[in-house]
C-alpha cells in the first residue's frame, strides 16, 4: 500500500526539522520571559532570538514583531474598530473585521482606491493569485506570501503585516503582527503589558522558537530557489490534468500565482465530493481555505471573482511543497482523473 500524500500545503506546511529541534531545545528553558532572574533571561532570550529571525527573514529589521496566537488574531489586533475596508476575496480573519466596499476583477485583482484605510492580501489562500500592493497601505496579509515569494516588509510601503509561523513550516498557534516603528493598535488583551505592550499574557516560547527557525530555514529555501522547482512540478499537474478532462477550468492561470497553487473547477462535481474521494485514494486535498471550522459552501472567493455558485462549489485547491514529487503529482492527476471519469460517466 502506496503512503498517503499531502497536497493541502496552504492549510498547513509539515513541520520543518529546524522548528521541531527548536522547540524541543526550548522545553528545557524552564524560565518565565517576565522573570528577571537568569532562568527568566534565558527565555527572554530564545523569545527575542526568534523575533529578529523573524524580522530578517521578513525583510522587517527595524519594525516591531507582536507574537501572537496566529494570524486570526493579528487581524483582529490590527482592525478591530478601525472601520478598514477589504475585498470579499479576504480571508475571513480579516473580512470579520472590515467592510467589504473593495471590487474585485475576474482575474481576482482588487481595486484598491484609498491605501490608508485598506487592508490587502499578497496573495490569496484559495487561488494563490497575487496582488500588486499600492504605496500606503494600513495592513497587508502576507500569511501565504511569506516563505514563498521573496518578500519584505519593509519595501511593502504598509504600515503593518500578518504572519503566520504553520504556513511556513513553523508550529500551529503562533503567528504575529509586524508594524511599523512608532504604529499605535489598542490591546485587546490585557494585563501583564507584555510584546511591548500590544499583547499581554506570558509568551508562548516553545512555538515562538519554532517560528524564529522555521523562518530563517525558509529563507534559505528562497535564497536557493527551491520555489521555483515547486512551480515546476505545479505546471506538470496542471497539464496532466487539462490533458485528461479538458473542461477543467483552472483560476488565475494567466495572472501572477504563487509558486504551489493550483485551484481547478470540475464543472458538475462537486468540490466536497472530489475533496472524499481523493482522501479515501490517499490524497490530501482541499475544497477551500481550511479555516472554516469544516464547513464545506461555495468559495466566496470565486464567487467575489464572478463565478456562478455550482461552478464555484466545485473548486478544489492542490497546494504543494518542496517535499513533492512530480511522481506523486503524476499518480494524484491520474487518480483524480479517474475519479473525474467515473462522474461524468454517471452523469451522461
Amino acid at each position: 500500500m502506496k503512503s498517503r500524500v499531502y497536497l493541502d500545503w496552504n492549510a498547513t506546511a509539515p513541520l520543518r526539522v529546524e522548528a521541531r529541534e527548536a522547540m524541543i531545545a526550548a522545553m528545557d528553558v524552564v524560565g518565565n520571559p517576565s522573570s528577571v532572574h537568569a532562568e527568566g533571561r534565558a527565555a527572554k532570550g530564545l523569545v527575542e532570538r526568534a523575533r529578529a529571525q523573524v524580522a530578517a527573514a521578513f525583510g522587517a529589521e527595524g519594525a516591531d514583531i507582536v507574537f501572537t496566537s496566529g494570524a486570526t488574531e493579528a487581524a483582529a489586533l490590527a482592525c478591530a474598530g478601525r472601520g478598514l475596508l477589504g475585498a470579499p476575496v479576504e480571508h475571513d480573519a480579516v473580512r470579520a473585521w472590515v467592510s467589504e466596499e473593495l471590487g474585485v476583477s475576474e482575474s481576482g485583482a482588487v481595486q484598491v482606491d484609498d491605501p490608508g484605510r485598506s487592508v490587502l492580501q499578497l496573495a490569496n489562500s484559495e487561488t494563490g493569485v497575487i496582488q500588486d500592493l499600492p504605496e500606503g497601505l494600513e495592513l497587508v496579509d502576507a500569511t501565504q506570501a511569506f516563505g514563498k515569494l521573496p518578500v519584505a516588509f519593509n519595501w511593502m510601503g504598509a504600515r503593518m503585516a500578518l504572519i503566520s509561523a504553520h504556513k511556513l513550516g513553523g508550529p500551529k498557534g503562533i503567528g504575529a503582527l509586524v508594524m511599523k516603528r512608532g504604529t499605535d493598535v489598542a490591546a485587546r488583551i490585557l494585563g501583564g503589558g507584555q510584546e511591548m505592550g500590544r499583547r499581554s499574557g506570558t509568551e508562548n516560547v516553545i512555538g515562538i522558537a519554532g517560528f524564529g527557525a522555521a523562518a530563517e530555514a525558509a529563507a534559505r529555501d528562497l535564497d536557493a530557489g527551491v520555489w521555483e522547482s515547486v512551480s515546476g512540478i505545479r505546471n506538470i499537474l496542471e497539464k496532466a490534468i487539462e490533458v485528461a478532462a479538458k473542461t477543467t477550468i483552472f483560476v488565475g492561470k494567466d495572472a501572477a500565482r504563487l509558486p504551489n497553487t493550483s485551484c481547478l473547477i470540475a464543472p458538475g462535481w462537486k468540490g466536497e465530493t472530489q475533496v472524499m474521494a481523493m482522501d479515501l485514494a490517499g490524497y490530501a486535498i482541499s475544497a477551500g481555505s481550511a479555516c472554516s471550522s469544516g464547513k464545506v459552501r461555495a468559495s466566496h472567493v470565486l464567487i467575489a471573482m464572478g463565478y456562478d455558485p455550482d461552478l464555484a462549489g466545485a473548486a478544489v485547491r492542490i497546494s504543494i511543497g518542496p517535499a513533492t514529487t512530480e511522481d506523486e503529482v503524476l499518480r494524484f492527476a491520474e487518480t483524480w482523473a479517474r475519479g473525474f471519469n467515473r462522474h461524468r460517466d454517471r452523469g451522461a
